[in-house]
């Protein structure tokens, strides 16, 4: 572990040590974290050592990194959380967890520790040592005894996480989320979603996989925040809904290869618009049939009420569009036929699935936007529940006045 990172571990490790050994924290208190965190597979006491002895043996291969407490993935000054705050934000998290961690750890069999002290000594390390070791250790004692974590608990650690600016999975990775079923009507993504997240999949350079492969990838990629095969279950509802509607092939075929920016050139490789999408639904039902086999596909009613303003901003958009093309200078699909391919998508499928091609367009065409415009589509974005950066990352085309 210490050569995590060339050696990067070993800095980590021992800022860690430091902070448990200059803490006031008893033999006993940091023996029963570490025993829970290893369910008891090492005890420095069958080995005649004591616990801090262990620690401080460690210390002396790993010393600390001079002059500082900060993690180096979590630098103090861009740490979004003070020490008091994390702290009092962890210990409601682990009075939370207590009863369900104490009846996971009795369920278990290990003869130690004790399961009723491991919650006081989680907190007492959060308190007399380190806010965020003491977060981290709790976490692997989750992990490890399998404790179910309900999905509002789960929502806190990840904003926690967020705030803490920690590498990848380190909050969600082995967690026992306990995920709602999949609803297609809440949208817990921060991000794009559904066919029109699909189309980004295919812009720039995929070509490492087949088409096939990367539809894949993309129906597997559920958000962090989304409960397995939540993607999978929205690109299944958005493309049977392409897939059903009375759109012409050529009307689909223009919207994909506006959307994807002709990433993926369905007419040149001579595939039918509707036999693509029949590919999708068959991959996302797939993957559902993996992870959320008891899913049946519900449709929920249509947001009607979004027309109106979704073909208003197509149409005040439309006119900019006049001397703008997707692919320019080869097999070019115009800007104002692809705006009327979404106009026929809002219209005739789905509006707010049409907003979204709408906003995917305004990326591949890099158009300038206004503030006003932005502040527009960030509106109507919140107004249908997107995710924080969905419509956000529009933000870089706004001109700067």
């Amino acid at each position: 572990m210490a050569d995590d990172c060339e050696g990067e571990g070993a800095v980590e490790l021992g800022v860690d040590l430091l902070s448990l050994l200059d803490s006031t924290l008893s033999e006993e208190v940091i023996r029963t974290a570490w025993l829970a965190a290893t369910r008891h597979r090492f005890d420095p006491a069958d080995w005649g050592m004591t616990i801090r002895g262990w620690l401080r043996q460690l210390a002396t291969l790993y010393p600390a990194h001079p002059g500082g407490k900060a993690h180096s993935y979590r630098p103090e000054s861009s740490s979004t959380i003070d020490e008091e705050e994390l702290c009092e934000s962890v210990i409601r998290e682990i009075h939370t967890s207590a009863r369900e961690l104490t009846h996971a750890m009795a369920d278990s069999g290990a003869d130690a520790p004790l399961p009723e002290h491991v919650p006081e000594a989680l907190e007492r390390i959060v308190r007399e040592s380190d806010g965020e070791l003491g977060f981290r250790l709790w976490l692997r004692v989750l992990k490890t005894y399998r404790v179910p974590v309900a999905k509002d608990q789960y929502d806190r650690l990840m904003v926690l996480d967020t705030r803490l600016r920690y590498p990848g999975p380190l909050v969600y990775d082995g967690l026992n989320v306990r995920w709602p079923q999949i609803d297609t009507t809440r949208r817990d993504a921060t991000g794009d979603f559904g066919f029109s997240e699909l189309t980004s999949w295919f812009t720039g350079h995929w070509h490492d996989h087949t088409a096939t492969e990367t539809v894949r990838q993309a129906a597997a990629n559920d958000d962090t925040a989304q409960t397995p095969g939540s993607a999978a279950a929205l690109l299944l509802q958005d493309t049977v809904r392409l897939l059903e509607s009375p759109l012409s092939p050529d009307t689909i075929t223009t919207l994909w290869l506006a959307a994807s920016d002709r990433g993926f050139s369905i007419d040149r490789a001579g595939i039918d618009a509707r036999s693509w999408l029949e590919t999708i639904t068959e991959v996302c039902r797939e993957r559902l049939r993996e992870v959320a086999p008891s899913y049946a596909q519900v449709m929920p009613p249509l947001r009607a009420d979004f027309t109106g303003p979704v073909l208003q901003e197509i149409h005040d958009v439309t006119p900019l569009l006049v001397d703008r093309a997707v692919s320019p200078g080869w097999h070019e699909i115009p800007g104002p036929a692809a705006a009327e391919a979404m106009e026929q998508v809002v219209t005739r499928v789905d509006p707010d699935l049409g907003y979204r091609l709408l906003l995917r367009l305004l990326q591949v065409l890099a158009l300038p936007l206004t503030e006003q415009q932005y502040a527009r589509y960030r509106t109507l974005g919140e107004q249908l529940g997107y995710g924080e950066f969905h419509v956000s990352e529009l933000e870089l085309l706004v001109r700067q006045v």
